[in-house]
């Protein structure tokens, strides 16, 4: 049976190939915040329940409704998800082995600046071994792969037990939403994998992320010309109030470095300033700046909920304890706007889906060793709310070592989305039974 999957997908490469660069052409560029309209994100995930169900999937397509969604660190308030609906694709098995389900973001990074790109992002292109294009490798090739993995058990007449799901979410990008989306509809699985970009490594952990603005008010005043005290109406420098919690971010990474178990297959938490605004005129006192930072953490560092308060509050005390004049900071305290809090996963070496997918890599001639995944993905939603999951999925990694995702000409290549669907095929037997 597996020398028969496997021929079967190889033989199908031409369609894989097809599907992957028909789902980049759908433009369905993640926001940046709520308000943004939706882009293609309709017709894809149309197209893809269309297709699905010619392969007599039962289809659940639709729009989440504010009031359906829980009250969770990953939807933000007042979150709607209209023109980005979701999808749920179910395949029934004969009712007595267990299910799994498969999930993929639709959604994609920018493709800007579109100018240094070879070619348009959003047209495929083959080049040699490659294909080329904005989702290529992150992650719609990885959801090419899932539709042709349960199109060759198909076609090899392969009757399963238990179900298989396929679960396509959009806002992963963003903040995770789509698939907390997914599982308040009522999505459940014994098992789930998600073929995110992984080099065809085994990924079992993921680091948490944390993520946020925050925001200083100083006074304006006329740059060129000396300022009272600020108790005396002098101007305040926004901009250098956040200099020193920068540095105090700083330390704080350093300390968590220092206490990191250098054993430990995830790499240590981090904190990143990523963008900073401040300012109104080249001659005028700054009245505000704020910079926005991306902090990822250890399943160690949860709280007992398995999310980041802990995290959030370190970083708080951190900033507060650098304020330049405590009595300024009384008056006008620093705003902390905390979008989002992805969840830290962990699966033990012994878990029942790790031992399976690593047989599966064995018998491919892969390496069956398992990793951590350094970012977050969805797996760790899944595996929160009880479908213990992982991530397998193909080029992740150029030869000098520089990431294949969120770069220009991004790309995958076709013999990692041949073992993707693979190994998605095998495993799906493996897990539910045939």
């Amino acid at each position: 049976m597996t020398e028969r999957i496997v021929r079967r997908i190889a033989a199908n490469e031409a369609e894989l190939v097809e599907l992957a660069s028909a789902l980049v052409g759908f433009d369905t560029t993640t926001r940046s915040e709520d308000h943004e309209p939706a882009r293609e994100e309709a017709a894809l995930q149309r197209f893809l329940a269309d297709r699905l169900a010619s392969m007599g999937a039962e289809i659940d397509l639709w729009e989440p409704e504010p009031a359906s969604l829980p009250e969770a660190p990953q939807i933000p308030q007042g979150a709607t998800f209209a023109g980005r609906p979701q999808l749920i694709a179910r395949f029934p098995g004969r009712g007595y082995g267990k299910s799994v389900v498969l999930n993929g973001h639709i959604d994609v990074v920018s493709a800007e600046p579109r100018g240094l790109w070879g070619s348009d992002p959003f047209t495929a292109v083959v080049e040699g071994r490659r294909l080329i294009g904005r989702g290529t490798c992150d992650m719609k090739g990885g959801i090419a792969a899932m539709v042709m993995a349960m199109a060759a058990l198909q076609a090899e007449g392969i009757e399963l037990a238990g179900d298989v799901l396929i679960n396509t979410v959009t806002d992963e990008e963003i903040n995770g939403a789509g698939t907390v989306a997914s599982l308040a509809r009522g999505l459940q699985a014994d098992y789930g994998i998600v073929p995110e970009p992984s080099d065809l490594r085994l990924c079992t952990s993921n680091r948490g992320i944390v993520a946020g603005r925050i925001t200083f008010t100083g006074r304006p005043g006329h740059a060129d010309i000396p300022q009272p005290h600020w108790r005396d109406g002098g101007a305040v420098n926004a901009i250098e109030m956040a200099v020193p919690a920068i540095a105090a971010l700083q330390d704080l990474r350093g300390r968590w470095i220092e206490q990191h178990d250098p054993g430990s297959p995830l790499p240590a938490g981090n904190i990143v300033p990523t963008t900073i605004k401040g300012g109104e005129w080249v001659v005028s006192y700054p009245s505000d700046c704020s910079f926005e930072v991306d902090v990822t953490y250890h399943p160690d560092q949860a709280d007992s909920q398995g999310a980041g308060s802990g995290i959030r509050q370190q970083i708080e005390q951190a900033v507060l304890g650098s304020a330049p004049d405590p009595g300024w900071e009384a008056q006008h305290p620093t705003d902390f706007t905390w979008y989002t809090d992805l969840p830290p996963v962990a699966l033990p070496e012994n878990h029942p889906l790790v031992e399976a997918l690593v047989q599966v890599a064995g018998e491919l001639d892969l390496d069956p060793g398992t990793v951590a995944h350094p970012s977050w993905t969805d797996a760790a939603s899944l595996t929160h709310a009880g479908i213990p999951s992982m991530v397998i999925g193909p080029t992740a990694t150029r030869p000098d070592g520089s990431a294949t995702l969120h770069t220009i000409d991004e790309y995958v290549d076709i013999d990692d989305l041949l073992a993707t669907a693979q190994i998605l095929a095998l495993a799906i037997v493996r897990l539910t039974g045939s």
